[in-house]
């Protein structure tokens, strides 16, 4: 892996205490326009307090009547949240057979890439129906001494019905390089799912033969000394073919970081915040349809700098693509960390327009950037309102930005919704949408876990493991839409680890999702969703025409008693992560769909009804 030397640009460098934390913090342009908001909202509010006592002391009464005393009667009862279903999932890690442990190379040098990796893919690499899983491991430092066995990614196949067998080395995926997270999708229109991984150094682009796998150049290996994170395939230009984003993380080097001094206790060495580091543009790769790729990133409008240095801003760790102004061309949101969250519109022609600010996604409800990590979108109430929600640092809420009527205007609603006080305390990665007791409305869960292992020592709120929140969507029938799932009510799922990304799949073809959750330096955790409820579902796959037959980017609407649901086919989402395919619709007591509405990538429309319950469709795209 070749390494910048290069010191940091200079920047404003100020000493900052925080929980017993101190480190070295830069100014960054997006903090100053967060403080100019903040500060004009106050003038804004004092010249209304102004106005409005000038208009009452010139339009005050001449008398004071007496005050009228109203009786009034407490209410008979308070209502109250109604609670969760209990959905048990069981941790069948070990008994599926899968033992992958993620090496992070951390020896004590404290090196930034240790805390962020884990990623991880539900995939059909053998074409066989079920989904199989593949883990993006990390390896041991050039400069590293340690001896024994090299590392490598790692690729698990299903026989089906939950057990997984490792076939790494057959597979031709037995590589090592320092991973971050992965993409799968059939790039080269050949009928098979490749897989293209991020990394610290350059990517990799593994070409899928018949469930074998061969690394080519085909354009998307990068810069050799970029650090690459989130990655998603999307048809930006509505060519046919699948275009690829890639989010770039700092300007990072081994030299780099360990100039910068973080400290927990003002002599040792920590993990630092990325304020210090510059930012980095992202990568476009334009699908030449060939089966190579072009960068154009700056041409495609993907490049935001600062306008006064001429510096890269973005910061990039999650990414989801999709449609919420329903005009047919696939949007990106893009999580930054400590810095603005981008939204780049598309504007029709394969290229974009970011617009985060003037939409209200750039920032939380306080004009302030935050530590962003994953990210993932969903229509939660089933009506036309969409929602981001992404998973930020340690004492900030997870963000949950939901579209006000029209997609061109956004308001953070963590609070309202229910999840902002509980997510508060702990440290988000993974984020994700799922309907995970079938009743028909989407869910939310997070994976949590802290960057430090010794942090409990420094802030006493603050653990190394930490439970996942799950948080089940009560629609209508609850103060807040989401109401957070007791541990005892979530088997091993709430079990403490140094969570990352999570991903959801149906392992076993019993209907209901199952969940993997990913760890930094840790063993992986694959959870059974055990669920008794008696409710119905529907699973749908869809194959496209042309040479996006997996239809990524396809919006499907499934209306049954009076409801209608919305989700779109797009995998890459979460943190570094990727879920299955098909799409999981629950269906409540209800045995059949009543209408199943596609709205298929290349603009065509194809109706079904009575679609029965309890079973997975495939789905021809219509000629």
């Amino acid at each position: 892996m070749s390494q910048k030397t290069k010191s940091p640009q200079p920047a404003e460098e100020k000493v900052v205490v925080e929980g017993g934390i101190e480190y070295e913090e830069v100014t960054h342009d997006d903090q100053v326009i967060g403080r100019a908001f903040r500060v004009s909202l106050a003038v804004l509010v004092v010249l209304g307090l102004a106005g409005a006592g000038t208009y009452w002391l010139l339009n005050r009464p001449k008398t004071v009547q007496p005050a009228q005393v109203a009786r009034t009667e407490a209410p008979k009862t308070v209502p109250q949240d109604i609670q969760p279903p209990g959905v048990r999932f069981v941790d069948v890690t070990a008994d599926s057979g899968i033992d992958f442990v993620h090496q992070n190379g951390a020896e004590g040098e404290k090196l930034l890439p240790e805390t962020m990796g884990g990623g991880s893919a539900f995939l059909d690499h053998d074409g066989d129906g079920d989904f199989d899983l593949l883990f993006v491991n990390g390896c041991f430092w050039p400069h590293s001494k340690r001896a024994g066995e090299r590392p490598t990614q790692a690729l698990y196949a299903n026989d089906s019905r939950g057990r997984f067998s490792n076939v790494t080395a057959s597979a031709g995926l037995d590589a090592t390089f320092y991973g971050m997270g992965a993409a799968c999708a059939d790039a080269d229109a050949d009928g098979d799912q490749d897989v293209f991984f991020t990394a610290v150094g350059p990517d990799h682009f593994f070409a899928n033969d018949g469930g074998r796998f061969a690394e080519r150049e085909v354009g998307l290996a990068g810069a050799a000394d970029t650090w690459s994170t989130c990655a998603c395939f999307f048809d930006a230009d509505r060519d046919g073919d699948l275009d690829l984003y890639v989010g770039n993380y700092v300007r990072w080097s081994r030299e780099i970081d360990l100039e910068v001094g973080f400290t927990l206790n003002g002599k040792d060495r920590a993990y630092g915040p990325p304020t210090t580091f510059e930012g980095v543009q992202p990568y476009f790769y334009r699908n030449e349809g060939d089966g190579r790729f072009a960068e154009t990133g700056e041409r495609a409008g993907f490049h935001v700098a600062n306008p006064a240095t001429g510096l890269p801003i973005g910061k990039a760790l999650g990414v989801r693509a999709n449609d919420p102004d329903l005009d047919g061309d696939l949007d990106l949101m893009v999580a930054n960390d400590t810095v603005a969250n981008f939204f780049y519109r598309n504007k029709g022609d394969g290229s974009f327009e970011e617009r985060a600010m003037g939409l209200g996604l750039a920032f939380d409800r306080e004009g302030r950037a935050t530590g962003a990590m994953g990210i993932d979108a969903a229509w939660f109430r089933n009506d036309e309102a969409i929602a981001y929600a992404i998973g930020n640092f340690a004492n900030e809420m997870s963000s949950f930005y939901v579209s006000q009527g029209r997609a061109d205007l956004w308001a953070d609603e963590a609070i309202g919704v229910g999840i902002g006080a509980p997510t508060r305390k702990f440290l988000k990665f993974g984020t994700l949408f799922l309907d995970y007791d079938l009743d028909g409305r989407q869910d939310y869960l997070q994976a949590n876990g802290h960057l430090e292992s010794e942090i409990a020592q420094f802030q006493a709120s603050q653990s190394y493991e930490q439970p996942a929140q799950l948080f089940w969507n009560a629609g209508n029938a609850a103060k807040r839409t989401f109401v957070e799932v007791a541990a005892e009510s979530a088997g091993d799922l709430m079990r403490p680890i140094v969570g990352r990304g999570c991903a959801s799949a149906d392992i076993d073809g019993d209907g209901d999702l199952d969940l993997l959750l990913t760890q930094s330096g840790g063993k992986p955790m694959l959870l059974r969703n055990n669920l008794a409820l008696g409710n119905h579902w529907l699973r749908l796959r869809l194959n496209g025409k042309g040479a996006n037959h997996e239809a990524i980017g396809a919006r499907v609407e499934v209306s049954t008693g009076g409801e209608k649901q919305c989700q779109d086919v797009m995998p890459f989402r979460s943190y570094l992560a990727q879920v299955e395919l098909p799409l999981t619709f629950g269906l409540g007591r209800h045995t059949q769909a009543e209408r199943v509405t596609i709205h298929w990538p290349d603009g065509t429309t194809q109706e079904l009804t009575g679609l029965a319950g309890d079973r997975l469709h495939t789905i021809e795209q219509a000629p």
